[in-house]
């Protein structure tokens, strides 16, 4: 298991979930609006406005929570100083990590952030340290069931611009793409396909392994404390961990 991708999987293994319904609500608001700030307030000419909003829908925020969150980014609503910041660094065993913020609040966020890496034996960076391990790609994940043509699955994605498709996971099958093509593909694959989710991730270029009771618990338990951080909107870390030594050890 390495990536992103897998600390999602991990997250759902383990049962790591927003613990109240109101943090999963303000997380998709300020990722909207930050979307929105950047790139304007209409969808269709903001992809990533578009894919804060589905993700939003996902999650169950009300429609009007969405508007009011793209009309306050894109300057038409409240006035708000929210802006985005990347927190980097090291984590047990050297793993490397990268926090994406959304905060009204540079201060508070990174003297959090900064506290977590301390205590949870790790060591926040300056910016860049970890940046230039990782690469951005888009990756569209389908529901692995009895019904999942994987052959015809992969001629369809490859037709629409997939680069790659990795069907060795058990519950998914991850379709890897330019971040320009995830709606191309997406939309390939939705009409016959149940479409888990179509998102831009940070890829890690390189993997450290971690085959380390001691460590992989602290890792995991950083990871985890990070990405419950309200104004936390995505972790990316390059870690490999077997699926198979980590259900016999982890849980």
């Amino acid at each position: 298991m390495s990536g992103h991708s897998k600390w999602a999987t991990i997250k759902r293994q383990k049962a790591v979930v927003d613990q109240k319904r109101g943090v999963v609500y303000q997380k998709m608001s300020r990722e909207i609006m930050v979307a929105a700030r950047l790139g304007g307030g209409d969808p269709s000419g903001n992809l990533r406005l578009r894919k804060a909003i589905e993700r939003a829908k996902q999650e169950g925020v009300p429609n009007d929570n969405i508007q009011r969150a793209v009309e306050k980014g894109s300057g038409t609503g409240d006035d708000s100083n929210m802006e985005e910041l990347t927190y980097e660094g090291y984590g047990p065993g050297g793993v490397a990590i990268m926090v994406k913020c959304a905060t009204d609040n540079r201060n508070r966020t990174a003297g959090d952030i900064r506290s977590y890496f301390s205590k949870y034996g790790g060591n926040m960076g300056e910016t860049g340290c970890v940046g230039w391990m990782f690469k951005e790609r888009g990756e569209v994940f389908i529901e692995k069931n009895d019904k999942i043509n994987e052959d015809d699955l992969i001629t369809r994605a490859l037709d629409a611009g997939a680069e790659d498709v990795d069907t060795s996971e058990e519950e998914s099958v991850l379709v890897i793409c330019d971040p320009i093509k995830v709606d191309d593909v997406k939309t390939a694959l939705a009409g016959t396909y149940s479409v888990r989710s179509a998102d831009v991730n940070m890829n890690p270029m390189t993997t450290v392994d971690v085959d380390d009771v001691k460590i992989a618990k602290q890792l995991l338990k950083l990871l985890d404390i990070i990405d419950n951080h309200d104004d936390v909107q995505h972790v990316y870390a390059n870690f490999d961990m077997d699926a198979n030594w980590m259900q016999e050890n982890l849980n």
